[in-house]
C-alpha cells in the first residue's frame, strides 16, 4: 500500500528534523513525504535537503494561510491513493506504517486515526499536557479516542484518508482551528466511514508552555460553538462539560467563603489528577504539572466556549475567532 505523508510546518525546523528522522525508519518504505512550509520565518528547507536520498521528499513554501490550507496544498501534489497528515510537532513509532497497512488490509474504509502518547524524553509539561489531552478527568473521552465510538472523528495530527475521499468533500474548509473536526464532520456526512486504529500512535510533542497550551484550548471551546453552527447536530451533551467545570470551580471558591467545606471540590479533584497523572507517567512531579495542565486545558476550553456561545448564538454574530495571528504558537 503506497502513502502521501503530508506535514504542515511554521517555524519548526528542529521538530521538522525529528519527525522526517522517524520516518526514515520506518519499516516500510511505500510512501512519499510532503512538506509544506506556511509561510515560516524559520524555514525547514535545509532540513528538507539533509533527507533528499533517504526519503522519497518533497518541499512546497507558500504564504500563511493555516495548517487545514497547507494540507490541502501538500495534497494537492500527492502521488499516491491513501494521505497521512502529521503536524510537525511529532514523531512516528518505526512500525507505524506497517500497523496502518496491516489495519486497512483487513477493513476497508475511507479514513482513520490514531491516539498519541509522550516520550520520556519529552519535558515535564509536555508531559503533563499530554496527560490532560488523553485522560477520562479532562476532555481526553470528548476527542474520540474510544474505539467503542460508532462514528470516530480523527484528528489531524495523525489522520490518514484515502484521495478519493480527501478529493470528493474538498479538502480542508477555510476554518483556521477546528478544522479537522469540520474536515471529519464532512466525511461522515459524505457517507464515507472512518476508523481508530489504536496501536496507530504517534508521539505528540504538543504545546511547551501552559500558556501556549491555554490558547490551543481556548480557541478549541470556540471552534465548537463555530462547529455547531455549520454541523447542526455535531454538538453533544459532552461538550458542555468544561463549561459546567469551570462555572462550577468558580462558585465552589466564592461560595467556599460561606461554607468553606465546598473548597473540597477542587481539592478532591486535583488530587485525582495528581494521583492519576503521577501514577501514569510514574512521577510526583509530572502528577503536580498535570494538575496545572488539567485546569488549563478546562478553563481554557470552557471560557472560550462560553464566550463563543454568547456571542455567536446569543448576540447572532459572525465567526468568532481568538488568537488567531498566534495560531500555531
Amino acid at each position: 500500500m503506497l502513502f502521501s505523508i503530508v506535514i504542515p510546518v511554521y517555524n519548526r525546523p528542529t521538530e521538522v528534523d525529528e519527525l522526517l528522522e522517524s520516518l526514515v525508519a520506518q519499516t516500510v518504505d511505500s510512501f512519499e513525504v510532503i512538506v509544506v512550509e506556511d509561510g515560516s520565518v524559520e524555514k525547514s528547507d535545509a532540513v528538507v535537503d539533509r533527507y533528499r536520498g533517504r526519503l522519497t521528499i518533497k518541499y512546497i513554501d507558500k504564504p500563511n494561510s493555516g495548517p487545514g490550507l497547507s494540507r490541502n496544498a501538500g495534497a494537492a501534489q500527492a502521488e499516491n491513493d491513501r494521505l497521512i497528515f502529521f503536524d510537525s510537532d511529532c514523531i512516528v513509532p518505526p512500525d507505524y506504517l506497517r500497523r496502518v497497512s496491516d489495519f486497512l488490509d483487513k477493513n476497508k474504509v475511507d479514513a482513520f486515526g490514531g491516539p498519541d502518547a509522550a516520550l520520556p524524553s519529552f519535558t515535564t509539561v509536555q508531559k503533563a499536557i499530554n496527560y490532560s489531552m488523553t485522560s477520562f478527568f479532562t476532555t481526553g473521552g470528548i476527542r474520540g479516542g474510544r474505539k467503542s465510538m460508532d462514528k470516530f472523528h480523527p484528528r489531524s495530527f495523525n489522520l490518514g484518508v484515502s484521495k478519493q475521499a480527501f478529493d470528493a468533500i474538498g479538502g480542508y474548509g477555510t476554518m483556521r482551528f477546528g478544522e479537522d473536526i469540520d474536515f471529519s464532520l464532512r466525511l461522515l456526512e459524505n457517507g464515507f466511514s472512518t476508523a481508530l486504529i489504536p496501536d496507530a500512535f504517534v508521539y505528540h510533542k504538543r504545546r511547551t508552555d501552559f500558556k501556549k497550551f491555554f490558547k490551543q484550548v481556548y480557541n478549541s471551546g470556540i471552534a465548537r460553538v463555530n462547529l455547531h453552527l455549520v454541523h447542526p447536530g455535531s454538538l453533544k451533551p459532552v461538550h458542555l462539560l468544561p463549561s459546567v467545570f469551570a462555572i462550577t470551580m468558580v462558585l465552589a471558591f466564592v461560595l467556599s467563603v460561606f461554607c468553606p467545606i465546598l473548597v473540597l471540590i477542587p481539592l478532591f479533584y486535583s488530587l485525582l489528577v495528581f494521583m492519576d497523572a503521577a501514577i501514569q507517567n510514574q512521577s510526583a512531579k509530572v502528577g503536580l504539572y498535570g494538575i496545572a495542565a488539567a485546569w488549563t486545558q478546562l478553563f481554557g476550553y470552557g471560557t472560550g466556549f462560553i464566550a463563543a456561545a454568547w456571542k455567536r448564538i446569543v448576540l447572532g454574530k459572525k465567526e468568532y475567532k481568538a488568537f488567531e495571528k498566534k495560531f500555531y504558537d
